[in-house]
């Protein structure tokens, strides 16, 4: 299988003078659940290269066993500092799409004429298409064929408004993401803060913070599963 992941390219916490970007463990985490199963791992940015990391999320009390394990791996740094230019992505070439949060996703990819045409032709494929924490913004402007939002009367979750109030940026942000996945028609659901929570609507997985990124990469690979079991069954 091959697995498209894409990260923001953004890196000004608003106003503020101060850098974010996306967030490790929401990056390694479902990387290594991909090529552990064996899964071929694209990545890609707006930009191309480097993606700016959050520097919050590189303290010692965000580290969990994924990202110690980055740290020692020299093929994932190296991929990492040389992701792919969204805009030279082929979307067929891929059998599902993972978008990492961080705050850095809210400016460069919630209006990305790239992004959101990708998604809508993943979607049209229904191919698994997987965001989460902040990384839900990427569906905001994606469209169905028939001109209504992607999100609209589809189960959704992403960082809520109470997580956002808890890092003290609600005012910094430039909209909070579970008003926007609502205003767009979207069932928002959420669990208490930091609770790890994911919720599948077809091929759209959604996860609602950090803590949420293993259960969001695994839902991608059942459904991968489920589709590879089924065209199986289907042969002669």
């Amino acid at each position: 299988m091959k697995i498209l992941m894409i990260l923001t390219s953004h890196s000004d916490l608003g106003e503020t003078g101060k850098k974010t970007g996306f967030w490790l463990e929401e990056f390694t985490t479902p990387y290594y659940v991909f090529v552990d199963a064996q899964s071929s791992v694209t990545l890609a940015s707006p930009e191309g290269g480097q993606p700016p990391l959050d520097p919050k999320s590189d303290q010692e009390d965000s580290q969990t066993d994924s990202t110690k394990r980055f740290k020692a791996d020299t093929t994932a740094q190296h991929l990492l500092a040389n992701t792919e230019k969204l805009s030279n992505i082929i979307p067929q070439m891929y059998d599902a799409v993972f978008y990492a949060g961080g705050h850095g996703p809210l400016w460069d990819l919630t209006n990305n004429a790239e992004s959101i045409a990708l998604i809508e032709n993943m979607n049209a494929a229904a191919k698994p298409i997987g965001a989460v924490c902040h990384a839900p913004t990427v569906l905001l402007n994606v469209r169905n064929p028939d001109g209504t939002y992607l999100v609209d009367q589809r189960q959704v979750t992403g960082f809520s408004n109470s997580e956002e109030a808890a890092v003290e940026l609600s005012e910094i942000v430039p909209f909070l993401l579970e008003d926007e996945l609502q205003a767009r028609g979207g069932i928002y659901s959420k669990q208490d803060d930091w609770t790890p929570y994911s919720i599948s609507d077809g091929n759209l997985v959604t996860g609602q913070n950090p803590a949420s990124s293993k259960k969001v990469s695994e839902a991608i690979l059942s459904l991968l599963a489920a589709e590879t079991a089924m065209l199986a069954g289907e042969q002669p």
